[in-house]
């Protein structure tokens, strides 16, 4: 009782981290003083020939992985949040056997509580076969003060030459109708070129903590071939030594930075207030914002609703606020300025600024924010706009939710 109490009094009372900009950003996105500016806040490497190809929906994407987990040679390298069993996850651990038993080096890390459903022995195959599995800090009574932080990094490398990286875990409901529930929409990125390196990295780093292994060599870190491409970073962000705080930062930096155009898409919003300020600003100064975020098919109803609480002084700006309709929406994609897009697992909330394991690809590409705003579009168009008139004429019960999402905006 009185470490709930406790709790709640910081929930309520605490510090909240605050993040405000010395200075307006007023270089242009696309030049190198802009993109080293960004490089250095998200203590990242700036890769200069990465190719990003868009893949929407399960039914495209999982077909791609298992396809490029058949062709590896090398490695392969599997991160997760979410690894449910099921149709979808038993075809991919099918595939990483097979490859196993061919001699190629399969790691995979799962999250010990988001894969929590999925007991060890769905891997026996796959670990008689030759490959390594490991869960990410597990529920012990020496690791309790580091329970809540967990990986929730979606991540596959191949070789060390290609990595898909995105929003989606391995599990049915992306997959496949579940239920009554059609299949969650959901974007992964196929990646090549030398971005793959710096995903590597980030992968290797969250399995030295659960395997105890550090990953070198060839099989993992090739030779970097020289091809064109585009700009690209990846930035894996930590609570531990200020990750988070540097992913923060990034957001925050693209969203005071934006001239024209913001299109985000994000399953759970939950900006904190520096955020929801920055995102106010920036429809004063003439961007146009636009936010997709999931409707009635929510899979965390609670959230929803403290999400829909934070909506009154960005539609009070000017800001649109779009509800998905056909399913559950899990992407996290922001577009600024039709130049840039951030892609990777992070969500607009608490847990995945000050808690979780993220990674990010951030890439500077005219064709890929072209082919994500057709997509952002296309889901619009599917969506259901909230205007001002109806948050305002909320019935009662949904505003006594919004004290329970002031509670969550603030729990870090």
């Amino acid at each position: 009782m009185v470490a709930i109490a406790s709790w709640v009094v910081i929930a309520l009372f605490g510090p909240v981290p605050k993040y405000e900009l010395a200075s307006r950003p007023t270089l242009p996105l696309a030049s190198t003083e802009f993109i080293n500016q960004l490089a250095a806040i998200a203590d990242a490497r700036i890769e200069e020939h990465t190719r990003v190809e868009a893949i929407a929906n399960g039914a495209n994407f999982y077909p791609a992985e298992i396809e490029a987990i058949r062709a590896a040679r090398q490695s392969v390298d599997l991160e997760a949040y979410i690894l449910e069993k099921g149709e979808i996850a038993g075809k991919i651990v099918e595939a990483l056997t097979e490859r196993a038993r061919a001699g190629v080096e399969v790691n995979v890390v799962a999250d010990a509580m988001g894969s929590v459903s999925t007991r060890k022995s769905f891997f026996d195959d796959l670990k008689k076969a030759g490959g390594h599995v490991d869960w990410y800090h597990p529920l012990r009574w020496y690791n309790w003060p580091r329970a809540n932080n967990r990986t929730h990094r979606e991540m596959l490398i191949i070789d060390g030459k290609t990595a898909f990286v995105g929003g989606a875990g391995i599990a049915d409901h992306w997959f496949k109708q579940v239920k009554k529930d059609a299949p969650w929409r959901d974007s992964m990125f196929r990646v090549t070129g030398d971005a793959v390196t710096s995903l590597q990295g980030i992968f290797t780093e969250n399995w030295l903590e659960a395997s105890d292994h550090i990953l070198l060599g060839e099989k993992y870190f090739p030779p970097a071939a020289n091809t064109d491409g585009a700009v690209a970073m990846a930035i894996g962000s930590s609570p531990s030594e200020g990750g988070s705080t540097r992913a923060r930062m990034l957001f925050q930096v693209l969203i005071a930075s934006a001239k024209n155009n913001l299109s985000i898409t994000t399953p759970y919003f939950l900006p904190d207030q520096s955020l929801r300020k920055e995102l106010v600003r920036a429809v004063q100064r003439g961007v146009k914002v636009q936010i997709l975020v999931p409707g009635k098919h929510s899979d965390h109803g609670m959230t929803r609703s403290s999400s829909r609480g934070l909506y009154g002084d960005l539609l009070k700006a000017g800001a649109e606020i779009y509800e998905y309709q056909p399913a559950m929406i899990h992407a996290k994609i922001m577009v600024v300025d039709g130049i840039w897009s951030v892609v990777g697992s992070t969500n607009l909330d608490q847990r995945s600024f000050g808690l979780n394991d993220e990674d990010n690809l951030v890439v500077l590409d005219k064709e890929l924010s072209a082919r994500l705003l057709t997509d952002f579009h296309n889901d619009l168009s599917q969506s259901r706009r909230v205007t001002l008139e109806e948050w305002t004429n909320r019935p009662v019960w949904e505003r006594g939710m919004e004290w329970l999402g002031w509670l969550i905006s603030r729990e870090q």
